[in-house]
Protein backbone atom coordinates (compact mmCIF):
# COMPACT_ATOMS: atom_id res chain seq x y z
CA UNK A 1 0.00 0.00 0.00
CA UNK A 2 1.50 3.12 -1.33
CA UNK A 3 0.42 6.70 0.43
CA UNK A 4 1.33 9.59 -0.27
CA UNK A 5 2.01 11.38 2.41
CA UNK A 6 0.89 14.72 1.92
CA UNK A 7 -2.35 13.58 1.69
CA UNK A 8 -2.23 10.96 4.34
CA UNK A 9 -3.28 11.39 8.08
CA UNK A 10 -1.57 14.27 9.34
CA UNK A 11 -1.90 13.04 13.23
CA UNK A 12 0.38 10.11 11.43
CA UNK A 13 2.74 12.23 10.97
CA UNK A 14 3.20 14.44 13.63
CA UNK A 15 3.44 11.67 15.62
CA UNK A 16 6.42 10.60 13.85
CA UNK A 17 7.48 13.65 14.36
CA UNK A 18 7.57 13.65 17.79
CA UNK A 19 8.58 9.97 17.86
CA UNK A 20 11.66 11.10 16.04
CA UNK A 21 12.66 14.26 17.81
CA UNK A 22 12.25 12.38 21.21
CA UNK A 23 14.96 9.43 19.26
CA UNK A 24 16.77 12.33 18.44
CA UNK A 25 17.03 14.16 22.16
CA UNK A 26 17.92 10.25 23.24
CA UNK A 27 20.63 9.58 20.82
CA UNK A 28 22.25 13.13 21.52
CA UNK A 29 22.11 12.16 24.87
CA UNK A 30 24.37 9.13 24.43
CA UNK A 31 26.32 11.17 22.27
CA UNK A 32 27.42 12.98 25.04
CA UNK A 33 27.69 10.13 27.27
CA UNK A 34 30.09 8.66 25.31
CA UNK A 35 32.22 11.23 24.07
CA UNK A 36 32.67 12.53 28.13
CA UNK A 37 33.93 8.77 29.18
CA UNK A 38 37.49 9.25 29.46
CA UNK A 39 37.74 5.82 31.17
CA UNK A 40 40.51 4.06 29.11
CA UNK A 41 41.65 0.82 30.43
CA UNK A 42 44.12 -0.28 28.00
CA UNK A 43 41.53 -2.78 26.77
CA UNK A 44 41.60 -2.51 22.57
CA UNK A 45 38.64 -4.20 22.31
CA UNK A 46 36.78 -1.86 25.00
CA UNK A 47 37.73 1.06 23.04
CA UNK A 48 36.79 -0.06 19.57
CA UNK A 49 33.34 -1.21 20.85
CA UNK A 50 33.67 2.63 22.05
CA UNK A 51 34.54 4.00 18.38
CA UNK A 52 31.69 1.43 16.78
CA UNK A 53 29.05 2.89 20.03
CA UNK A 54 29.96 6.55 18.65
CA UNK A 55 29.77 5.66 14.65
CA UNK A 56 26.35 4.17 15.35
CA UNK A 57 25.21 6.66 17.59
CA UNK A 58 26.38 9.70 15.07
CA UNK A 59 24.91 7.49 11.67
CA UNK A 60 21.61 7.55 13.81
CA UNK A 61 21.74 11.53 14.64
CA UNK A 62 21.89 11.89 10.76
CA UNK A 63 19.43 9.61 9.54
CA UNK A 64 16.89 10.96 12.30
CA UNK A 65 17.94 14.47 11.46
CA UNK A 66 17.88 13.86 7.85
CA UNK A 67 14.18 12.19 8.30
CA UNK A 68 13.01 15.40 10.34
CA UNK A 69 14.47 17.83 7.48
CA UNK A 70 12.36 15.90 4.89
CA UNK A 71 9.00 15.84 7.00
CA UNK A 72 9.70 19.84 7.41
CA UNK A 73 10.50 20.09 4.11
CA UNK A 74 7.32 18.28 2.56
CA UNK A 75 9.44 15.46 0.79
CA UNK A 76 8.86 12.92 3.60
CA UNK A 77 7.82 9.67 2.76
CA UNK A 78 8.90 10.15 -1.57
CA UNK A 79 11.63 8.12 -2.70
CA UNK A 80 14.64 9.82 -3.69
CA UNK A 81 16.19 8.20 -6.45
CA UNK A 82 12.76 7.59 -8.45
CA UNK A 83 10.50 10.08 -6.45
CA UNK A 84 7.55 7.91 -5.88
CA UNK A 85 5.85 7.03 -2.53
CA UNK A 86 7.32 4.82 0.01
CA UNK A 87 4.49 2.26 1.20
CA UNK A 88 3.66 3.50 4.86
CA UNK A 89 4.58 0.12 6.23
CA UNK A 90 7.93 0.77 5.11
CA UNK A 91 8.15 4.08 6.60
CA UNK A 92 6.65 2.39 9.59
CA UNK A 93 9.62 -0.07 10.64
CA UNK A 94 12.05 2.45 9.07
CA UNK A 95 10.94 5.67 9.27
CA UNK A 96 14.26 7.51 8.39
CA UNK A 97 13.67 5.61 4.76
CA UNK A 98 15.01 7.16 2.08
CA UNK A 99 14.55 5.03 -0.70
CA UNK A 100 11.63 2.62 -1.46
CA UNK A 101 12.77 -1.11 -2.06
CA UNK A 102 13.32 -1.38 -5.16
CA UNK A 103 15.51 1.81 -5.08
CA UNK A 104 16.97 0.78 -2.11
CA UNK A 105 18.63 -2.67 -3.11
CA UNK A 106 19.67 -1.01 -6.13
CA UNK A 107 21.63 1.32 -4.02
CA UNK A 108 22.84 -1.16 -2.02
CA UNK A 109 24.30 -3.19 -5.17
Amino acid sequence: MSVDIKVSDQGWLAGLRASLSEDFAVQTARLKELTEISDDTGDPGEAHNRAAMLAATRHNLEQIGAALRRIADGGYGRCEKCAKPIPVERLEVLPHARFCVPCQQRHNR
